[in-house]
């Protein structure tokens, strides 16, 4: 597990996008067509925070899964999601005064399908929905990182549907897209959710499109084929994000400020007796 693990280190790396993305102008355009200009910079990452995120159906969950299996930890947002969404939580209480009781279930619980139909056939409200959940899922989301950088980690992935529309991927270095064409993403999520396409396609609209998201990504992993590809290129990917630590994102990690701090504490101890024998 990567946690507690011994990393060398090298000098920061560009990483290596395995499937081609647009021009770099194409790409800035998308970027401001969809993502609302802001002052915000990079404030970089505490350890290696690897993005993870997709659209719906395109098989996200089933690489936060690869990650998983092979002893990378994941922060999954929707995990997060359900907590905050759980009774008489604070982010319930506020679902409920402003969307009404007709979205609980008999046992008092939120209707999570229901709820998810009012959101994807309104864009008003599924904004509205948002607003009101964004502050308890990024403090259950600063809660999980916490808790495995306090473990001592220096990889984890934060599986998050909508890292980029958060700016979330601020955090993150790299970002990983799961990407699929229009046509396989829509059967996909008819034959999961046993849905109709008008359905398949509201929810599929709601989001923000595959093809934005994939050009600001560092790595895209296309999951139209085979799962035997999937895992192939699920493989590349796995060995860049597990790639020796820069000294940069090693000075971020629990081991990183535990050696600073006692680096700090030697240096003012020879630093005063350094001023005794002046």
């Amino acid at each position: 597990m990567y946690c507690n693990s011994k990393f060398n280190f090298q000098s920061p790396t560009s990483v290596h996008q395995f499937e081609p993305i647009k021009s770099q102008k194409r790409k800035k355009q998308q970027q401001h067509n969809y993502l609302s200009s802001s002052s915000n910079k990079n404030i970089g990452v505490k350890m290696r925070m690897v993005g993870l995120t997709g659209g719906i159906a395109t098989g996200k969950s089933t690489v936060s899964n690869l990650f998983k299996s092979h002893g990378i930890p994941v922060v999954d947002a929707d995990l997060v999601a359900r907590d905050v969404l759980k009774k008489n939580s604070g982010g319930y209480k506020k679902v409920v005064a402003a969307f009404g009781l007709d979205i609980l279930l008999p046992n008092g619980e939120v209707d999570r399908p229901k709820l998810g139909r009012i959101v994807f056939s309104d864009p008003s409200k599924r904004q509205l929905l948002n607003r009101l959940l964004a502050p308890y899922i990024s403090s259950g989301i600063f809660y999980e990182i916490l808790k495995l950088w306090l473990k001592g980690c220096k990889v984890i992935v934060l599986d998050i549907p909508l890292l980029f529309e958060t700016k979330m991927h601020n955090w993150t270095k790299p970002i990983v897209v799961v990407w699929v064409d229009d046509q396989t993403q829509l059967q996909r999520l008819i034959a999961r959710d046993d849905t109709n396409e008008e359905d398949a396609r509201n929810r599929i609209n709601s989001q923000m499109p595959l093809d934005v998201k994939r050009s600001m990504a560092d790595v895209v992993i296309n999951n139209s084929g085979s799962l035997d590809d999937l895992e192939e290129q699920f493989q590349k990917v796995l060995f860049k994000v597990t790639r020796p630590l820069t000294w940069t994102e090693f000075w971020l990690t629990r081991q990183g400020a535990v050696t600073a701090l006692i680096c700090i504490i030697i240096a003012v101890v020879v630093g005063k007796n350094v001023v005794k024998k002046l």
